[in-house]
This record gives C-alpha cells, structure tokens and sequence, in this order.
C-alpha cells in the first residue's frame, strides 16, 4: 500500500469516525430534546451541517492528496526525461573530447546525441503545449488541412524516430474522397504524433500498430491508432485523459513518458470541434484511440464553377 493509499485510509476513515460521533450525538440530543420543538430542530439543523461539512473537507482533502501525489509523479517523470539525455549526451561528448575516435564511431555518437536532443526537445513542448492548452485563448487561425497527408508523413515520422520497419505501422485509409478538416496543422500533427508515440511505448517488444482514416458519417472524419501492446484496465480508460494521470498495470513501470501526452490530445480534438474516446479490452489486449473531427466539404459554386470548401458543423 502506498502513502497516498495510507492517508486517503486514514481520512476516511476518521471521516466515518467524526460522523458516526455527530449521529450518536444528535440522537441523544432528540430524545433529550423530543418535548421540545425548537431545540429539537435547531439541534437536528447543526448536526446535519456539521455532518455535511465533515464530509465535504473529507472529499476535498482526498482530492487534494490525489492532486499533490499526481504533481509529484508528473515532476518526477519530467526529471527523469530531462536528466536521461542530458547525461547521455554529456557522456559522448566528454569521449569525443577525451578520446580520438575514428570517423564511423563519431557518426554513431553524433546520431545517438541527436536522439537524446529530440528526446529533449519533445518533453519541453510537450510541458509548454499543455501549459498553453490549460489556459483559455483565443482561437488560432484555421486552415483547410488534408488530413490524409499529415498522418501519412506522422507515420514515417514515427517510423524513423522509433527505428522501425515499415510494417511495424500500417495505414490504412477506408474513404476514396479528399478528408480534409479545418485546424491548426500543427496542432493536429501533435495529435497523431502522441497517439502514435503512445502506441508504440505500449506496445511492448513487438510493435504492430494500424492507423485507419476513414469518413463514418458525411461531416466526420476518424483517425483511428491501434496497438495490440499491454492494454489499458478498463476502470482507468476514463481517468487516462486526465493531466498527470498514467496507466497504472503490471509490465509498464518503466515506460517514459510525462504523462500529458493524452491530455494534449483531448485538448486539441476539443479545440477542433471534435472528441476522442479509447477503447481496450482489458491487460494485455491492446487499446484503440480514436479521434472524430468535424469534416470539411467541397462543393461547386454554380455561378463561377469554382470548388469551395465548407464545414459540415459549427466548431465547439
């Protein structure tokens, strides 16, 4: 058993304790009181909210334990991918000051040291994405985005950066027509990223990923991640779009990760006027994530002939 799970123990059930004392009380207080009506109400009103109020500060002090041990995760999380490539990186560069290397190893080393600084540059934007998405902002300006294009290049992205051959992530695409949607290409681009990265983190030692496009209805377009990795406890599946929060399951202690990778992209399908839902069976069975974004449709202007694109739905 954890701290948290000792102090969330104790508060509640000193909670259940106080209220219990505040019940036993008030009933001596009605039967002492029972000719009497004002007292009597009085003291059954006081009793109610004192009870009402116990158990009020209770709830909140539990949520202020939960708030403070997922800071501390989060803190220490970011800590560890901050010091793990700046210690790599300092490592090969005092041997490539120490030490004469020939021209292949030096290579190596500048690619790993490469790795380690995209490492890095991916867990600061990630902390300062989701530093900007948790305030309120004004809208950015959107643009028509070709859909089909970002996650294509999205998904030879994470094959290279995950040095993984090809198969390992499979696209495919279920809709002839153009899915084009109205955003931030940018931000939608971090979309898919973090459900790709996520994908293969969790997907253990063998990597088979499937990534679908397609059109379920007229005015959406899906973009749908699968894994066949160590699944998601379906009691978590609604907690894992929560800042901070991470999957806890047996076998994934050690994935990295800061834990707002999911959150950001709640955040963003949210600021598009869309959603995005996960589904798992359970340990060991995979998860899907997928995210439903409002599509755009083109269509002819009959006085001129030119192709306009508009959206099947006012964005949220």
């Amino acid at each position: 058993m954890t701290r948290r799970q000792q102090a969330i123990g104790f508060f509640v059930a000193l909670c259940v304790l106080l209220v219990g004392a505040a019940v036993s009380l008030n009933i001596g207080w009605i039967v002492i009181n029972a000719q009497h009506v004002a007292p009597l109400v009085l003291g059954i009103i006081s009793f109610a909210l004192i009870i009402a109020g116990l158990i009020v500060y209770t709830v909140f002090l539990v949520l202020e334990i939960q708030r403070n041990e997922d800071h501390q995760t989060f803190i220490n999380a970011v800590t560890h991918e901050l010091k793990t490539p700046i210690a790599s990186m300092r490592l090969y560069l005092q041997t490539l000051q120490a030490r004469d290397v020939d021209e292949a190893r030096r290579r190596q080393f500048y690619d790993i040291m490469l790795a380690d600084a995209d490492r890095l540059h991916q867990t600061v934007e990630q902390v300062l994405k989701a530093g900007v998405l948790s305030q309120k902002r004004t809208a950015a300006p959107r643009t028509p985005v070709d859909l089909a294009t970002l996650v294509r290049e999205s998904v030879e992205l994470a094959r290279t950066r995950h040095h993984l051959p090809a198969e390992a992530i499979a696209l495919e695409a279920h809709d002839g027509g153009p899915l084009v949607v109205s955003g931030d290409a940018e931000d939608l681009r971090t979309v898919v990223t973090n459900l790709l990265d996520n994908a293969v983190k969790y997907s253990g030692e063998r990597v088979q990923v499937t990534v679908s496009l397609a059109a379920p209805t007229p005015d959406t377009v899906w973009v749908r991640v699968q894994d066949r990795g160590v699944g998601i406890p379906r009691k978590q599946l609604k907690r894992i779009f929560n800042r901070f929060y991470r999957v806890q399951s047996r076998g994934i202690r050690q994935i990295k990760g800061t834990g707002l990778g999911l959150y950001i992209v709640r955040a963003i399908a949210r600021a598009h006027g869309g959603r995005v839902f996960a589904h798992s069976e359970g340990e060991g069975l995979g998860a899907t994530f997928t995210v439903e974004l409002p599509r755009l449709m083109t269509e002819r202007d009959p006085a001129t002939g030119a192709v306009k694109l508009r959206s099947t739905r006012s964005h949220a």
